[in-house]
């Protein structure tokens, strides 16, 4: 999709730049925007308001902390710089991703305001930024040094190109386990919106259908770069996002 796979101005990197920093920064400005209005007509901000733009300000400065992951990605990798990626990355990001900060902005009555709902909520998503975060920091550590001894131990499956294929530890539970993980944060993150209206839904509906799409598309790839130990792997792993169900 797109044309050019790595346009330039110079020496900056177009796609590397507005893969994540003009999105994920405008996302959470407008957050705490919304924030900030609230605040100031009202004298406070709702619980979940504060709740949701804290679960989102710590995605973003997680991505952002781990930004040199995403040139393993299939983003950087294999996809050309056309509208698909300009379009989500400057405009799609941040107006989608506030949905749920303008959905409790606007119909505060509608939000969660019960502590123990709340604490629930925080509980799934502290779950979903563990597997993410735990099965990205896995990957990544044994992709730059598989010799570490934190992955060394874990079971692998040798490839004719020469690298290993890791088949425990989270990328035991499933094939896309940080898929999994978003899953959960973005599933958490509209929750806090109460259960009355199906539009704050919209996006975890959405990112799911996104990364099973991509997920698919992924997999064929790996079939073709890896061919049999991508079968073995497979039949190691059956499940490809969610553990007994997908």
């Amino acid at each position: 999709m797109g044309r050019e796979l790595n346009p330039r101005v110079g020496s900056l990197d177009l796609k590397f730049m507005c893969e994540l920093r003009p999105g994920l920064i405008g996302w959470m400005l407008v957050d705490w925007s919304l924030c900030a209005s609230q605040y100031q007509q009202s004298g406070a901000v709702t619980p979940a308001l504060a709740l949701v733009t804290l679960f989102q300000t710590i995605y973003v400065f997680d991505a952002l902390k781990h930004e040199s992951s995403i040139l393993t990605t299939m983003d950087i990798i294999t996809e050309g710089f056309g509208f698909m990626l300009a379009f989500g990355d400057l405009a799609w990001v941040p107006a989608l991703y506030t949905l749920q900060a303008h959905f409790i902005y606007n119909f505060p009555e509608l939000a969660v305001s019960n502590v123990y709902g709340l604490v629930a909520i925080g509980i799934v998503k502290a779950a979903g930024y563990i597997i993410f975060r735990g099965a990205n920091s896995q990957k990544d550590v044994f992709r730059n040094n598989p010799n570490d001894s934190s992955v060394a131990h874990l079971a692998t499956i040798p490839t004719s190109a020469g690298k290993k294929l890791l088949c425990a530890g989270y990328w035991g539970i499933c094939r896309r386990p940080n898929y999994l993980g978003d899953i959960l944060m973005a599933t958490a993150w509209s929750l806090t919106c109460g259960t009355t209206h199906l539009l704050p839904y919209f996006y975890p509906i959405y990112f799911f259908i996104l990364l099973v799409h991509r997920q698919i598309r992924d997999e064929a790839y790996c079939k073709q770069k890896y061919g049999a130990a991508w079968d073995s792997y497979c039949k190691k792993v059956p499940y490809r996002i969610i553990p007994y169900v997908f």
